[in-house]
């Protein structure tokens, strides 16, 4: 394992990070002295911006095939392929996120806006690739407090108020608990570094039963990250009243950064407790998965059901957890690159719905399909694929993370899975059945698509089909990723 030193030319290990910062900073340069009507361009800076990152981070910073970690900051950052793969997943979530926001009222000429929206994505990356449990904890707070204000950020919407507050006091309770997870471990070992923690645990002679409470004070702040039963309890308010740009940002990037750290923590800080936490793990995903999609179904607003969908998506990415093998690591990575392009995807299409027509209940997408047959069309693949239909990429995605529990002998979460999935298929093909079957007075007035949404969408849509039918590259990315951890 290598050791690099800041000021060498390893700068562009952290170049995303680095970027992501520069990018906030002239974001609020440009709000400052720009006019009200050039303000609108501030969203095209962020989404530009953050695709240019991405792209120079694979130019410059991709870690090299089979090559050793690299640690820079005395350890407390791992540059690897793990940290790597979820960085990417972040600028893209930002990107589209900017895109999307681009013609809301209240976000789109808010220069702070954009700005706390890339620094809950700076914070992101640092989760990614964070070894230490003080740098962990920093980052963790980054993406948080950013977060808790965006979703807030519509003042004048009692709605995203209360889901701003609402998020604020149970994510600073769980955090707390974390806290305090985190300081029985250095504790017990001496250690902040996660992999000389790790070695610390393995020839310490602690009881299996201390470490498991520890795992259990740590897995608080991760649940709540990923809204895992029993913490999930703030997702569907604070999906219906955030910003939903925010909301599609939440379910995504947050969820897929909260995995990043609990597959890192999870597997190499707490190996001598395996057989315990894997079954505790399993009974959460069971629960996550049954809990979410049976509430999922009498919801009547679209957003509210799609954050029970998540919940539930959260239990099937846990499964790869469970597994505990390489293939399930891998399984997991997978599913959340699909889960995040699939769900940008659904909440695309929210929200262009709701800006012709003002609504977000279900019923009122009755006739959607003559009003706009394509935007219709999106909806059908996005749902279908968050439903495992062959063969988009949710469907591969479950395969993976269903064959990986088969091949570890955890039978039984495969078989809840494959019901859970009956389940959710259900629930997304009723809001399918008003879409295409029910008909509406206002069948003859059109959606407006604006542009940027429209290419937003497409490429989500693609991505859906694409990463479904060629899921060889990105399953061999997951499984670096994997390999990575460890």
């Amino acid at each position: 394992m290598a050791f690099a030193n800041f000021e060498s030319a390893h700068i562009l290990l952290v170049l995303p990070e680095i970027l992501l910062l520069g990018l906030a900073g002239l974001i609020l340069l440009l709000d400052g002295v720009w006019r009200e009507q050039q303000r609108r361009l501030l969203g095209w800076v962020s989404a530009g911006g953050s695709l240019l990152t991405l792209i120079l981070a694979i130019l410059f910073s991709r870690p090299e095939i089979g090559g050793d970690p690299i640690l820079i900051f005395g350890g407390m950052l791992r540059h690897d392929w793990t940290g790597f793969t979820f960085k990417i997943v972040f600028l893209f979530a930002v990107a589209v996120t900017s895109m999307l926001s681009l013609d809301m009222e209240g976000l789109a000429k808010r220069g702070a806006y954009f700005a706390l929206l890339l620094i809950a994505a700076f914070g992101m990356c640092l989760m990614a690739a964070a070894s230490d449990l003080i740098i962990l904890l920093l980052a963790i707070e980054t993406t948080s407090i950013p977060l808790y204000i965006l979703a807030g950020f519509l003042k004048a919407d009692k709605k995203s108020t209360e889901a701003g507050i609402k998020y604020f006091l149970f994510g600073a309770l769980s955090s707390a608990v974390m806290l305090y997870g985190f300081s029985l471990l250095f504790g017990f070992t001496g250690e902040t570094n996660i992999y000389r923690l790790a070695a610390m645990v393995r020839v310490g002679e602690f009881s299996p039963w201390i470490l498991l409470g520890t795992a259990l004070l740590v897995l608080v702040g991760f649940g709540f990250k990923v809204s895992v039963v029993p913490f999930h309890f703030w997702s569907p308010d604070v999906y219906e009243g955030a910003p939903t740009p925010i909301t599609a940002f939440i379910s995504t990037a947050s969820k897929a950064a909260g995995f990043a750290v609990l597959l890192r923590v999870m597997l190499v800080a707490f190996p001598t407790i395996e057989a315990y936490w894997t079954t505790l793990f399993a009974i959460l995903a069971a629960a996550t998965m049954t809990i979410g999609n049976l509430l999922a179904i009498p919801q009547k607003n679209i957003k509210r059901l799609l954050a029970y969908s998540s919940i539930a998506h959260a239990g099937y990415a846990l499964i790869g957890l469970v597994a505990l093998s390489s293939l399930g690591t891998a399984s997991s990575v997978f599913y959340l690159l699909g889960y995040v392009v699939t769900n940008l995807a659904a909440f695309t299409i929210v929200i262009i719905f709701a800006q012709s027509a003002g609504s977000e209940q279900i019923a009122d997408y009755a006739g959607l399909s003559r009003r706009a047959p394509g935007l219709a069309l999106a909806l059908m693949l996005a749902l279908l694929s968050l439903a495992g239909m062959p063969p988009l990429v949710g469907f591969v995605a479950k395969f993976y993370v269903f064959a990986a529990a088969v091949q570890s002998g955890w039978i039984w979460l495969a078989i809840v899975g494959v019901l859970n999935a009956i389940i959710g298929l259900y629930y997304y093909m009723t809001i399918l059945k008003v879409v295409y079957l029910y008909r509406s007075k206002d069948e003859q007035v059109s959606i407006d698509i604006p542009r940027a949404t429209a290419v937003t969408l497409v490429f989500c849509t693609l991505a859906i089909i694409g990463i479904g039918t060629i899921s060889g590259p990105w399953l061999n990315l997951a499984v670096e990723a994997a390999k990575a951890l460890f």
